[in-house]
């Protein structure tokens, strides 16, 4: 599965849900952080879901490798690095599940709750 791919699944399922615009955009970058990072150091997306529960949109992206992902020293000299920092920011909540068959990155975005306008 390539990210552009990810990302139009993730896009109708949000459309089916009208989830507000900065929470679309929020998801397609969480989306595009893990599943470009299952493809550059994972050997590719082995399982890919989008739900959208009560308070929050879950992501999960699976891959084949063990190796955990972890947050590297922010340079100025050394590009990239910022996905796992980007993700752990949109989605706070963010862990690893692994599994005999590789990992699972599950990150669970907050729904913003909307109020009323005051009377």
């Amino acid at each position: 599965m390539s990210c552009a791919q990810a990302r139009d699944s993730a896009r109708r399922i949000l459309a089916e849900q009208d989830a507000p615009a900065p929470l679309v955009a929020d998801v397609l970058t969480v989306v595009s952080e893990l599943v470009s990072n299952a493809v550059r150091h994972a050997g590719g997306v082995t399982d890919f879901r989008v739900t959208v529960r009560p308070g929050q949109v879950v992501v999960e992206v699976s891959d084949g490798s063990a190796l955990l992902p972890h947050l590297r020293p922010a340079s100025p000299h050394t590009p990239g690095g910022f996905g796992w920092r980007v993700v752990k920011t949109l989605a706070p909540g963010t862990f690893v599940r692994s599994h005999r068959r590789g990992k699972t990155v599950i990150a669970a975005l907050p729904v913003p709750t909307v109020r009323p306008p005051a009377p």
